[in-house]
């Protein structure tokens, strides 16, 4: 059953953009679909939420116009992992604040971070505390902390992270060198327990405590989730236990408070549409997969819905049935982990519109093949009527 037109999520870019794109261009790459409106709506619920200042967490999408719609937002803080982000912020903000919180570098990558001028660093062992040699007096160390606690989709501790004891000792070593003490924590990736943000402050408040140190600032991580389509948005919950957890621990001097979201930022900033390259029964091949920006569903779900489109544009409707999802490439590995819901009735040509794909998408893609989705258009800018759809980015 097709010409179905009820069931897409709504607002600026609606079901008519998404139809005057198919019907005027009929795309046979896969596309990704920038949703600048929303990712401003983002940025807005982290400004006005946390009482605190926010670091966008660069890796999550380094894309220019990402980072060009969060510098229009109000951000001037973003976390870097590596040179390259170092320049890709600076070439659309030269004034930005960095925040270097990958706690692993070699001696050249040190040398160059300074030369960008960080405002953070962070370490979590003492070798890499010493490594940072010479730094300008009251220089920003973050001590990141592991409590080895469960509460993400995956666990980011298993890499990174002190024990309370090793952070302790960082956090008064840094203030005996005279460098600014500070921490930080990572709760796991699409982390939907508030309980995880209020034990690691408790934490953070008892390893200051042990180490004799007063805070400087806290930095309680990314970590926060994406929505998935139609539900509520988890993150007020997360905000509203971080500032108690803050007042109930650090009641007479709080820390100047730091987040940087990443996924949750971005995710519903970016759309993607792949075509159906070829049916098979149950089994989809589409003109994207796990080696471009499917990648990340190697690991996990991404937060979002799959829903089919006609080649004209419109959603089909009518019963589901689950399918095998494969990707263009000639590796047979190359196969989504799972089943999608997709209308019965999509064949050859036929779209699939993924929603929530912002994070972790385009900044995944290899390129292997050939294949992989490197055209993103702005919605914001195509008109609805015929004729008025360009793939110009």
């Amino acid at each position: 059953m097709r010409a179905g037109k009820d069931n897409i999520p709504q607002g600026p870019f609606d079901q008519a953009r998404i139809t005057a794109l198919i019907r005027d261009t009929r795309p046979d790459g896969p596309l990704a679909l920038f949703r600048p409106s929303a990712l401003i709506r983002s940025a807005k619920v982290f400004q006005r939420g946390l009482p605190g200042s926010v670091s966008y967490a660069v890796k999550a999408n380094p894309r220019r116009e990402v980072l060009e719609a969060l510098v229009n937002a109000g951000l001037d803080t973003f976390d870097v992992a590596s040179v390259a982000e170092m320049q890709e912020v600076r070439d659309v903000l030269p004034s930005a604040r960095l925040h270097y919180h990958n706690p692993i570098r070699s001696l050249s990558e040190i040398a160059q971070a300074k030369a960008f001028g960080i405002a953070s660093w962070s370490v979590d062992r003492m070798s890499e505390l010493d490594k940072l040699g010479a730094l300008p007096p009251n220089s920003e160390i973050a001590v990141r902390l592991s409590l080895k606690r469960s509460g993400g989709a995956y666990d980011f501790g298993t890499k990174f992270g002190a024990s309370p004891e090793l952070a302790a000792a960082l956090l008064a070593c840094v203030a005996q060198r005279g460098l600014t003490p500070a921490l930080t924590f990572h709760p796991g990736t699409q982390c939907s327990d508030p309980s995880s943000w209020a034990d690691y402050i408790a934490a953070c408040a008892d390893i200051a405590c042990r180490a004799g140190v007063r805070l400087a600032a806290l930095n309680v991580g990314g970590g926060f989730p994406s929505k998935a389509g139609g539900s509520a948005d988890p993150v007020h919950g997360i905000f509203a236990t971080i500032r108690s957890a803050v007042d109930t621990h650090f009641p007479a001097q709080p820390p100047k408070l730091w987040c940087e979201p990443g996924r949750a930022m971005v995710a519903d900033a970016l759309w993607l549409l792949l075509r159906v390259k070829a049916r098979s029964d149950d089994t989809l091949y589409l003109n994207d997969g796990l080696y471009g920006a499917l990648g990340e569903w190697r690991d996990m779900a991404v937060p979002g819905r799959q829903i089919g489109l006609a080649q004209t544009g419109d959603q089909i409707d009518g019963a589901k049935q689950l399918f095998t999802i494969f990707g263009p490439t000639c590796d047979s590995l190359d196969r989504v982990p799972g089943t999608w819901a997709l209308p019965a009735d999509i064949s050859d040509g036929d779209y699939i519109l993924l929603t929530g794909a912002g994070a972790y998408s385009l900044a995944l893609v290899t390129g292997f093949n050939g294949y992989g989705t490197r055209d993103c258009i702005n919605l914001e800018r195509l008109g609805v009527r015929a004729g008025q759809c360009r793939l110009a980015s």
